[in-house]
């Protein structure tokens, strides 16, 4: 019997962790693959206390992710229609009553009977008592927005995008209020908090100043950024990315909202979708900045604010007009890439930022590096007592060998 190969395989066993593929471009942090393995297109995620309450688009499933493991049994599965930018769409939480977003249907990828929102009650088991808040009958296969949050007060808002309609909400003369690319209060009912969206995928609210935020979707150029007050005007379907004096000049004027130039546009569509911002303690050193995802290039944004939190800041005089032309350099707020489709962006409650990617069917997580290191190093202690172990052992292995060997020598 050969000893050593026994004693070479325990030590290659011994495999250190190995990181996610996504990248930062600051080395005081990491990137973990938190969670993976979903099926049908995980769309956007909520904290419930410790808990993940997760969506997947394509089949009405509401997933829990408990002490970071994906439970096998869903919490919810309701019927949707997935075709094309339908399906599970969007969720928040304010204390135990959990509010989502969806196309529903009959039966799964059935003829939508509408875009509705429903509360329930979380149970800490499975969502019980749906009750129906808001109908949205105008329904399309594209443009149905969803992405939903709560205030620093606990008031409940959902973007909706355009759903193919013209009318007075896109900015046109005619065609009557119908509940399409418009921010809402849902929860308590309130007005139209914003119209002129063609489409959205995102929404944060400062916890500083409180004020909402919004990503927006143009068509073939400039996608946008937007701090939204009360009564704003996003611009669609006449404006997208910075007005000039003549798309101005072709607003109509919708009573009593007005319209804004955004923050920060993209000339080149990049399809911005969640955005967070964070103030926790292993974020320090950002607590003033709003990070942005994108789907095509899956990139993770970081954008500086200014003292009053509604402007931005830059080092490149090539943004410094809030604009990312075509051929100009975004290094300077590139903070990460390789994250496939993302589409939403959560702060949980350990102070860390979760990363839902819905083209590689995961739930990513960045760490301060430090965390991680101590980790490693817990992690190879257990290491060192299993080498130990095994040590014994082959040691214990090689003496009976010498003794059978020895014995019959005699």
């Amino acid at each position: 019997m050969k000893v050593w190969p026994f004693l070479i395989f325990a030590l290659f066993t011994v495999v250190l962790p190995v990181y996610a593929e996504p990248v930062l471009n600051d080395n005081d942090f990491v990137v973990q693959t938190f969670v993976s393995g979903f099926c049908c297109s995980p769309t956007t995620m909520a904290f419930i206390g410790d808990d993940i309450l997760v969506l997947e688009k394509s089949n009405g499933k509401v997933h829990l992710i408990r002490d970071g493991v994906l439970q096998a049994k869903p919490v919810l599965d309701e019927k949707v229609t997935a075709l094309g930018e339908q399906g599970m769409l969007g969720i928040t939480t304010v204390g135990k009553k959990v509010y989502l977003y969806f196309t529903e249907s009959t039966h799964d990828n059935g003829p939508p009977l509408g875009k509705r929102v429903y509360s329930y009650d979380w149970n800490g088991l499975e969502l019980v008592n749906k009750t129906l808040v808001r109908d949205l009958p105008q329904t399309q296969s594209y443009h149905n927005g969803g992405a939903m949050v709560k205030d620093l007060n606990g008031s409940v808002y959902l973007v909706v995008g355009d759903a193919g309609r013209y009318g007075k909400l896109q900015n046109h003369l005619r065609g009557e209020p119908d509940d399409t690319s418009v921010i809402l209060r849902i929860e308590p009912p309130g007005p139209y908090y914003a119209m002129g969206i063609r489409n959205s995928f995102g929404l944060a609210v400062d916890p500083v100043t409180g004020k909402l935020w919004d990503t927006e979707n143009g068509d073939d150029n400039f996608d946008e950024i937007n701090l939204v007050e009360s009564n704003f005007n996003s611009g669609w379907d006449v404006i997208m990315g910075p007005a000039n004096e003549t798309r101005l000049a072709k607003l109509p004027g919708y009573p009593d909202y007005v319209y804004r130039d955004p923050q920060f546009s993209w000339e080149k569509p990049v399809a911005p979708t969640g955005l967070i911002f964070i103030n926790s303690e292993p974020f320090e050193k950002y607590k003033n900045s709003l990070f942005v995802l994108d789907c095509i290039n899956g990139n993770l944004y970081r954008f500086e604010l200014n003292q009053s939190r509604d402007r931005f800041v830059f080092n490149s005089t090539q943004l410094s007009d809030n604009v990312a032309n075509i051929g100009e350099s975004m290094g300077e707020i590139v903070f990460g890439t390789g994250f496939g489709c993302a589409t939403d962006i959560e702060a949980g409650p350990d102070g860390l930022l979760y990363i839902v990617s819905l083209s590689d069917g995961a739930i990513y997580r960045i760490v301060p590096r430090n965390v991680i290191t101590n980790d490693i190093f817990v992690i190879n202690s257990t290491y060192i007592q299993y080498l130990a172990y095994t040590a014994i052992a082959a040691v214990v292995i090689l003496f009976m060998i010498y003794r059978k060997r020895l014995s019959k020598s005699f």
